[in-house]
């Protein structure tokens, strides 16, 4: 059975090797954001074979079809995932590393607001929030302005 990326793949006209189609299912079979060496890993697990070189470049082809999105979550490594259906934006908790999806229709307004209001009609961005876990009433807290925020880009919203 083919994964759903697999099927994506199919609909853009690429061509689907065996290996392609091993990294494809291990995209849709991931419930995080894998950068390339957690993608190798876990291809090699299913065929020992599959090269980190032929990683990069499925995923570079995968993302040139618009079929994966690339991130960065301040951690140094472009992370993966596949272009999701539905906008949302991310989380990222920064003492872990955990990266949580939300949606938001109140935070989406207000960007098409600010769009708005600065004269421009919003056609996409990526919103990236960046925290650590509140526990015992106390929060760590970081400077502002530090360039951990979001970023304007591709997706809609």
């Amino acid at each position: 059975m083919a994964s759903q990326l697999e099927r994506r793949c199919r609909e853009k006209g690429l061509k689907m090797t065996g290996q392609r189609r091993v990294i494809a299912q291990v995209l849709s079979d991931s419930d995080d954001h894998p950068d390339v060496e957690k993608l190798h890993q876990r291809a090699s697990q299913v065929d020992p074979r599959i090269s980190i070189a032929t990683v990069y470049r499925t995923v570079k082809l995968f993302e040139q079809a618009d079929i994966l999105t690339r991130h960065d979550f301040g951690d140094g490594r472009a992370r993966y995932e596949a272009v999701p259906p539905e906008h949302h934006d991310h989380l990222i908790d920064i003492d872990s590393g955990q990266v949580i999806e939300f949606r938001d229709d109140e935070i989406e307004r207000l960007q098409r607001e600010a769009a708005l209001a600065l004269g421009y009609r919003l056609v996409g961005h990526r919103l990236e929030l960046f925290g650590v876990r509140v526990g015992n009433g106390k929060a760590r807290t970081a400077g502002r302005g530090s360039g951990n925020g979001s970023s304007s880009g591709g997706e809609p919203g």
